[in-house]
């Protein structure tokens, strides 16, 4: 006979276990996800992905499949795995990026049996596993779409021994937000190699310098436009930095000059571009409205003046920026791309001087 109250016993106990289980799956995907993050070239990618993600999770594999029709990624694929064990997890080819946007109609995930991947799909499966394997597979898989905004970068499988593993039914929240992650550090580590191919990286402070940064407006406005999408600038200038170099010596001056690099990086998205344009002047790209962009420019601005840089004799030296803001609404039937470029540029540009004139330290739009 059971107990009175044994069955709600039970069920707390099953409802304590799958928030712990949830919980503890979530905490993995942080893990790899600032693994992905962090990672500073084309190589650390693919040992995030290729090594540390199975790791993380026991998975019996991992792949990705990538669209060499995008030119950041194609120099991706030609410069290669730079580890030959790794090679065959990474893939691309139209045949099977044809297959992969069947068998995830609508950028939805695909979860299932390998073997049901291969009839509905046989160029998938020999995509990431090989035809014979695919033939033979006993195991389950997921493969998750990764999106950039709007665009197709790629596809990642994720493959488990256990039939079980990956079922239809699971919910796929934590995946898709880990595919969200994954695709925006994917594309930021392919413009990284593409600073480091076309040398447009600032020595100083680490970032893209200015032909960077305007050939990169000019690309993110057309896409913005094509899905009249928002897109917002930040010009941002550092206060009394003449001051700072007559005072503390060049050398500080630089020191200054990288620590605000650095903290400008740490205080926008990933994806989201931060250039140094010239001096002492900083230009950020947000894909935002005006709003979040406010948002921001605030935050790096805080963040700046609590920096701690010191000068020969160990004192902090006081620091702190001026923004200008300008965000807009794209719209393909707007102006041509290179006078939004000018138009969005010389806007924060001005409204940066009226930070300036206002009294510096301070976040600025143009007056209405």
């Amino acid at each position: 006979m059971t107990h009175p109250g044994t069955q709600p016993s039970l069920d707390l106990a099953a409802l304590i276990e799958t928030v712990q289980r949830n919980e503890r799956a979530s905490k993995s995907f942080q893990d790899v996800e600032l693994r992905l993050i962090g990672a500073h070239d084309w190589s650390a990618f693919l040992e995030g992905i290729f090594v540390y993600l199975p790791e993380v999770f026991r998975l019996a594999s991992s792949g990705i499949w990538l669209d060499a029709r995008t030119p950041l990624l194609r120099d991706l694929l030609e410069a290669g795995c730079p580890r030959a064990d790794l090679e065959a997890n990474l893939r691309s080819g139209l045949q099977g990026g044809l297959a992969l946007s069947r068998l995830c109609a609508g950028n939805q995930p695909w979860l299932g049996l390998v073997s049901e991947m291969s009839d509905l799909e046989p160029a998938v499966s020999e995509t990431f596993f090989g035809a014979r394997a695919a033939q033979t597979a006993t195991g389950s898989a997921i493969v998750l779409p990764l999106l950039n905004r709007t665009h197709v970068l790629g596809y990642l499988c994720l493959a488990s021994d256990d039939p079980a593993r990956f079922d239809a039914s699971m919910g796929t929240d934590l995946l898709m937000r880990f595919s969200s992650v994954a695709a925006a550090s994917l594309d930021n580590v392919a413009h990284r190699e593409h600073l480091r191919k076309t040398g447009v990286t600032d020595p100083l402070t680490g970032l893209s310098n200015r032909r960077y940064f305007d050939e990169r407006l000019h690309h993110e406005i057309r896409r913005a436009s094509s899905h009249a999408a928002p897109m917002s600038c930040l010009f941002i200038d550092i206060d009394h930095f003449k001051q700072i170099n007559d005072t503390h010596g060049h050398a500080t001056g630089d020191l200054a000059l990288g620590a605000i690099g650095t903290c400008l990086k740490q205080q926008v998205r990933v994806g989201d571009t931060v250039s140094r344009y010239g001096g002492e002047e900083f230009v950020a790209l947000l894909m935002c409205e005006l709003p979040d962009a406010l948002a921001v420019a605030e935050r790096i601005r805080h963040a700046v003046e609590a920096l701690d840089v010191l000068d020969d004799e160990g004192e902090r030296i006081a620091l702190s920026v001026s923004i200008g803001v300008a965000a807009y609404q794209m719209n393909a039937l707007a102006a041509s791309p290179e006078v939004l470029a000018r138009s969005l540029l010389d806007e924060a540009d001005q409204a940066m001087y009226r930070a300036k004139h206002q009294g510096r330290n301070r976040v600025s739009l143009l007056e209405a």
